[in-house]
């Protein structure tokens, strides 16, 4: 079972000069202590469900590209793109540059954009949610063309590109990891089956897990793709350290139905978080069968 640490608060603590020494000092840590992923939010206002929207939020893919001059082994990746935010091309281009300046570990989980008071906000267009999906569905043709030998135009009905010259090309072979977030049974699913190497879903019970696998399941069997190459990631929302055997219970339960990473995400300063699952989580994680 690998592991992933997903990076969603920028507020502890509470100081902005400090938000950039502890961010590297929880990924040093993360990357010393063997954990498999780094993510971190595509967000510009801090979403409402969890705190305040005025509290601090950092772009996404600079942060990223910060992380990749300090750590050496982990991915690195936005868990969840929004599909309004960037140009298709550009962000194809946005993830090619993270991966060749990271050494090969960048992947580009994406999804449909949902947060409409930051992209009314700062300008960024809503549309309707059919729409959002057809301009996902198209974002993933573009990137895996711009990520192929093919540099010629691309035509769609929200998107045109007259050339996909993209150069240099990711080092990732042979490409960076496409993974879809969400557990959307109708569309997000669906995508999944025809486009991506990973689904990441709410790791909320192992019935709702083993529900949407099998969604899944059925997607791929539609559409003629082999559900076992498919990488299955969970976001568990069980906080991992208020409890670790109940985490790790429902880690294995998850793992036994096919997820292969799980995140975790800091209910705490991260720093103090991190060290504590490199004690506590990462030792025992490796044991389990």
């Amino acid at each position: 079972m690998k592991l992933g640490l997903h990076y969603w608060n920028y507020s502890t603590p509470a100081e902005p000069a400090a938000i950039a020494p502890t961010l590297r000092e929880t990924a040093q840590i993360a990357d010393q202590a063997g954990v498999d992923s780094f993510t971190v939010m595509d967000h510009f206002f801090q979403m409402e469900q969890t705190a305040p929207a005025e509290e601090p939020m950092l772009e996404g893919y600079t942060t990223l590209g910060y992380l990749a001059a300090l750590t050496s082994r982990m991915t690195l990746g936005l868990l969840v793109t929004g599909v309004m935010y960037r140009h298709p091309g550009i962000l194809a281009k946005t993830v090619s540059t993270l991966d060749v300046l990271s050494g090969g570990r960048a992947r580009l989980g994406i999804g449909a954009s949902w947060y409409e008071r930051e992209q009314r906000g700062l300008g960024v267009p809503v549309v309707p949610v059919a729409e959002r999906f057809e301009r996902l569905e198209e974002t993933l043709q573009i990137c895996l063309q711009m990520w192929s030998d093919d540099n010629g135009p691309y035509e769609g009905r929200h998107y045109r590109l007259a050339e996909t010259l993209n150069s240099p090309q990711p080092l990732t072979r042979p490409r960076p990891m496409i993974m879809i977030g969400g557990g959307g049974e109708k569309k997000t699913l669906r995508l999944v089956a025809k486009y991506a190497d990973a689904c990441n879903i709410f790791g909320s019970s192992a019935a709702d897990v083993e529900h949407k696998l099998s969604v899944l399941r059925e997607h791929c069997a539609a559409e003629g793709r082999d559900y076992g190459t498919i990488v299955k990631t969970a976001l568990v929302n069980r906080p991992a350290l208020v409890d670790v055997d109940a985490w790790l219970a429902d880690v294995e339960a998850f793992g036994k139905l096919g997820i292969t990473e799980v995140m975790l995400m800091p209910d705490r300063h991260p720093v103090e978080f991190v060290t504590g699952v490199a004690e506590q989580i990462v030792p025992r994680l490796a044991q389990l069968p």
